[in-house]
């Protein structure tokens, strides 16, 4: 039997990484509902990854009644600028932003997402749980929080995957973009990603911000649960000094929301400390199972 399909456009950016990509798009094909359309750009691969994107996935694409578009950039243009080149290509009545180190683990998770953005109309902006892809699969990300001097926290990090405070759908502050799901009408109405931020680091903070400026909720949903080899989209990318990057936007995600995080119930500044946790390559991890 065929899988539902729901009328979402999902955005995925390559640089190369071609197994993980292969994860990430191949998931998305054996989820159910599949999403409407696919969207990858490429950022300049230069590992097989343009070639098995022009030659072996349309068909399973195709093959699964899922549209599939893709852009090829010469170079590396940034995360930003290449996820607002496929806003410019999404159709769907959602729009969803997914890193190419994302696997799918809950098989329903589009269909959990997209239910919760029908439940009301402020509903924005909605994430999954991510996990890290080994056993015990603990929480890697369950929302973000920002502190009132503009410190971050990732909520759940390194705890149970059945941690109970973080198994409870929630409204936070700001999301992580590595996997999200949008009503189209907010990059419609405010716009896509600053690319002041690019290449990436803190471009999603700030688009969730101005979401939630223009009245629009931002959640966190456990029922959906996804892999994330953390870092893998940023690594091996001698050309940026994603240190420097970071301090950078941070400094300018700080001087432009100071406004509203500092008048937030936010946590203290002491819980706002990264957590340094292992992470695992797909050669050790293997590939992770898709779970009903």
């Amino acid at each position: 039997m065929a899988a539902e399909t729901i009328d979402a456009s999902i955005i995925v950016v390559s640089y190369n990484k071609r197994r993980y990509t292969e994860l990430c798009l191949t998931g998305m094909l054996e989820a159910n509902p599949v999403p409407a359309q696919i969207v990858v750009i490429d950022n300049g691969s230069t590992d097989g990854t343009v070639e098995y994107l022009e030659g072996q996935f349309p068909a399973a694409a195709g093959a699964a009644n899922v549209a599939f578009d893709l852009i090829c950039n010469d170079s590396n243009v940034g995360a930003c600028t290449a996820r607002n080149q496929g806003l410019e290509l999404a159709s769907g009545r959602y729009v969803g932003f997914m890193d190419n180190d994302i696997a799918v683990r809950s098989r329903g998770w589009l269909r959990v997402l997209a239910d919760v953005l029908e439940e009301t109309e402020d509903y924005g902006i909605v994430g999954p749980k991510l996990v890290f892809p080994f056993e015990p699969f603990n929480i890697q990300h369950a929302g973000a929080a920002i502190s009132k001097t503009g410190r971050v926290k990732y909520l759940g990090r390194g705890e149970p995957v059945d941690a109970p405070e973080h198994n409870v759908r929630r409204e936070v502050q700001c999301l992580i973009s590595a996997c999200w799901l949008m009503k189209a009408e907010i990059p419609a109405q405010i716009g896509g990603l600053d690319e002041v931020f690019n290449p990436a680091q803190f471009e999603d903070f700030d688009l969730c911000y101005r979401a939630r400026e223009a009245g629009w909720t931002v959640l966190y949903d456990p029922e959906a649960e996804m892999y994330h080899y953390e870092s893998v989209t940023t690594d091996g990318s001698p050309d940026v000094n994603y240190r420097y990057v970071t301090i950078r936007n941070g400094m300018e995600f700080k001087r432009r929301w100071k406004h509203m995080f500092e008048n937030e119930d936010g946590p203290p500044d002491e819980e706002c400390h990264w957590k340094d946790l292992e992470t695992r390559p797909i050669e050790k991890t293997g590939i992770p199972p898709i779970v009903d």
